[in-house]
């Protein structure tokens, strides 16, 4: 009789293992999205982009460097995404051992006090009964749920891997940005203190003109309202720059203080501006792998949620040793064991399983939209910065010609002024015009760099 049990276990067993072959979940296939003419440019796309360089490669200056890698080991957004990882990772372990049965040890002492008047109660007073056992139970993958939620877990992993590239990314930009702006704010604060004894001067100048009938006491007022001008300009570039630096200094996770910082007339990019062909933002930007990744992980889960229309196989096995007497409890002749195989076929269930896969492909849909949403907005974003990029390089050229042109004018003015062949006003105009121009060149050129940072992180770049 034992052996006709045992013989029948087996069967159960092989017979289970035989039908995992018979898979109801789909495999999955990466879907197709159209990349052709993703982003807007008139230069020949080629394999190669400035995405896939090293962030060491693109920005040359020492000091800058330093700030990055410092960011990369402290930045708390940073460590806050690597800890959605590690969370990740375990929930992927979890999800291989799907395969493994469970196993649990139980000790048990049951303690019953019986009424007199019930059938036992007679017999006994009390009953004590001791127990020790281990239980084992295991799902047979027929349909292939296990499989499916392990690569879900699997997808939500890596979901959150390419976030973290992403944040990386983000953050690397950030510094770098941050850093040019504060170069750039400092620039403009020499031009503007320079600018300021310039003004003080022009007061002393304009001064002796009225002294000597050359002009009145309104050309004096109007200068000196100028150098307070520029005196409040400088105030407010300063402000920024301790504003500046200490948002710096929290990408940094340090406590405010001043920023270390080298030349802004020392700056410049020289890598290739290339874009790769769009196809390249499928596997470089780390946005896009996650939204593929988290529609992934929806697809596996809709594999769970139409797994649970079919039979689930289950084994249970017990064994262990039990006895109503705590001197017999570990002998040969309290061991027991019992095995239980069934299959459970969902009939009625308040619509429960119809409504996870219901909810599942909703999910599914959901995951695919974003996804072509995100890489459409990956590719507005290069188009933007490539825009961005010829925009700022074309009005160098032409801030730059303006700025003499001014420059020459504002000291032209001071001459004549002198000889009675212009007015204070011109005068006035023309200097404020330079001053002007002088700070939006610099603006325009640390616009030219940001560019290129905008578009090394659309194109993926930093989170390698």
């Amino acid at each position: 009789m034992k052996n006709r049990k045992i013989k029948i276990g087996f069967l159960v067993v092989l017979v289970s293992l035989t039908l995992q072959s018979c898979f109801v979940a789909k495999d999955y296939k990466e879907p197709k999205l159209e990349t052709e003419n993703l982003y807007r440019t008139e230069a020949i796309l080629d394999s190669t982009s400035i995405g896939m360089i090293s962030w060491k490669e693109l920005f040359t200056d020492a000091q800058l460097q330093s700030y990055i890698e410092e960011g990369i080991q402290n930045n708390l957004d940073l460590q806050i995404a690597i800890q959605n990882m590690v969370a990740a990772e375990a929930t992927m372990k979890q999800g291989k051992a799907g395969y493994l049965p469970n196993i649990g040890l139980n000790a048990t002492w049951t303690h019953q006090e019986t009424s007199a008047n019930s059938q036992f109660g007679r017999l006994f007073s009390s009953i004590d009964q001791y127990e020790l056992s281990s239980k084992l139970s295991w799902e047979a993958d027929i349909w292939g749920k296990i499989r499916s939620n392990k690569r879900a877990t699997l997808a939500s992993y890596l979901q959150t891997e390419a976030a973290t590239r992403a944040v990386q990314s983000d953050l690397i930009a950030r510094i770098a940005s941050l850093y040019y702006q504060m170069l750039a704010t400092e620039e403009q604060i020499k031009v503007v203190k320079q600018t300021l004894e310039n003004r003080v001067q022009s007061v002393e100048v304009i001064s002796a003109l009225k002294k000597s009938g050359s002009v009145n006491e309104v050309a004096v007022k109007q200068t000196e309202a100028q150098k307070w001008a520029t005196e409040i300009t400088l105030k407010d570039l300063e402000y920024n720059l301790k504003v500046m630096e200490n948002s710096f200094n929290l990408l940094l996770n340090k406590k405010p203080g001043t920023i270390v910082k080298t030349s802004f007339k020392d700056q410049n990019i020289s890598a290739d501006i290339k874009t790769g062909v769009p196809a390249l933002l499928l596997s470089n930007r780390p946005d896009v792998v996650a939204a593929e990744m988290g529609f992934r992980n929806t697809f596996e889960l809709a594999n769970v949620a139409r797994s649970n229309f079919y039979p689930a196989l289950t084994i249970t096995a017990t064994g262990g040793f039990q006895s109503l007497e705590l001197k017999n409890w570990l002998s040969a002749n309290s061991i027991f064991a019992n095995v239980i195989t069934g299959i459970t076929q969902p009939i009625f269930n308040q619509r429960q399983n119809k409504t996870r896969l219901e909810v599942a492909k909703a999910n599914q849909q959901k995951a695919y939209l974003n996804y072509e949403k995100t890489l459409l907005t990956a590719g507005k974003e290069v188009s933007d910065a490539l825009a961005s990029y010829q925009n700022e390089t074309d009005k160098l050229v032409l801030r730059e010609q303006q700025l003499n042109a001014l420059k020459n004018a504002a000291s032209y003015s001071d001459e004549l002024l002198k000889y009675g062949m212009v007015n204070y006003l011109e005068v006035l105009t023309a200097k404020d015009n330079a001053l002007n121009t002088e700070l939006n060149f610099i603006n325009n050129k640390f616009n030219q760099l940001n560019a290129v940072i905008t578009l090394y992180k659309a194109l993926g770049g930093g989170s390698q």
